[in-house]
């Protein structure tokens, strides 16, 4: 199978620019590689211009209602856990309306992959803020600029106890591939950051950091049991409880540990921000413990086991209480 394969006949509908293209053509380049079938996925999404993705995917999807696509698709995996089942949500539309059933999926470790496309602006709307907009930024709903804190997406995914955490850029297909393989692989709810690019409404807004001609100084790259290193000669420590930046020569460089058992490490980072610090990139976090869909499976069984034994009983046609 390639790319092709997976490219529906609906016609694309995003503005020229986009970065949601990029995301779109990574996505079924690496379902094709990884050998997925189509009649075995599932994309399921919720409000938002990233929401109209299950329409450009040549596999089975849902276009649901406003912040629920976590909810449909626990649904969805839970009465046919051979699928395999992606979400794919927005800043606002997980955050603001579906942050509550954006947490409880992640905390029921359901066997979802959520692709949150984090561009911190609502565009389908026409250029509102969002939860994740910086303080600060000037908006049709903020003309005098957001006095809000932001929402960091990871941070809320490493209290709710993730056992995958990841993020990747939607200009570096890549990266995102590796990614998404990665959370393919992973049996659990794997939360998946994507630094996505709003052309119109938000253009540039990761370009400090992700830019082609930026990333390399100021984001850091994360891979199992390598040191913290970023730029051309720096790194990440701890100074008590508080990440610091050094230099890459100072021997207390942290060194990443995806599978803690804990998300500790994971909240940290998450918790980094351009310009004070690099942005990482990459795995944060990730862990195997039983899904929502195993566990589930296994209370029917009891209960199916419990009632064949009581037919049993009441077929003998004598029996003490």
């Amino acid at each position: 199978m390639n790319r092709k394969d997976y490219i529906s006949d609906q016609e694309v509908k995003w503005c020229q620019g986009c970065g949601d293209f990029n995301v779109l053509k990574t996505m079924q380049s690496a379902l094709a590689k990884m050998g997925k079938t189509k009649h075995n996925t599932v994309f399921v999404s919720g409000i938002g211009c990233s929401s109209r993705f299950p329409y450009y995917m040549d596999t089975y999807g849902f276009h649901t209602i406003h912040g629920r696509a976590p909810t449909i698709a626990t649904g969805i995996k839970s009465v046919n856990p051979e699928l395999d089942v992606w979400v794919v949500t927005g800043d606002g539309d997980a955050l603001s309306i579906g942050g509550n059933h954006f947490i409880h999926a992640i905390r029921r470790n359901q066997d979802i992959k959520i692709l949150l496309f984090n561009n911190e602006i609502y565009g389908l709307t026409k250029g509102q803020y969002s939860p994740t907009s910086s303080q600060g930024c000037v908006s049709k709903s903020t003309p005098e600029g957001s006095i809000d804190y932001p929402l960091r997406p990871l941070t809320i995914a490493a209290a709710a106890n993730a056992s995958f955490i990841a993020r990747t850029s939607d200009n570096d297909p890549k990266h995102m591939a590796a990614i998404f393989e990665a959370a393919a692989n992973h049996k659990g709810c794997a939360v998946i950051e994507i630094l996505q690019n709003c052309v119109i409404f938000n253009d540039k807004v990761h370009e400090p950091y992700n830019g082609p001609k930026q990333r390399k100084e100021n984001l850091l790259y994360l891979e199992d049991k390598q040191p913290m290193f970023y730029g051309t000669d720096m790194g990440l420590k701890l100074s008590g409880l508080t990440p610091e930046v050094t230099y890459s020569s100072d021997k207390s460089v942290l060194v990443h540990e995806v599978n803690t058992s804990n998300t500790s490490l994971a909240y940290m980072l998450a918790n980094l921000s351009y310009p004070q610090c690099p942005v990482p990139v990459g795995v944060f976090h990730q862990t195997q413990r039983e899904t929502y869909d195993q566990l589930l499976d296994k209370q029917q069984s009891k209960e199916k086991l419990k009632k064949s034994q009581l037919m049993r009983l009441l077929e003998q046609n004598s029996y003490v209480l």
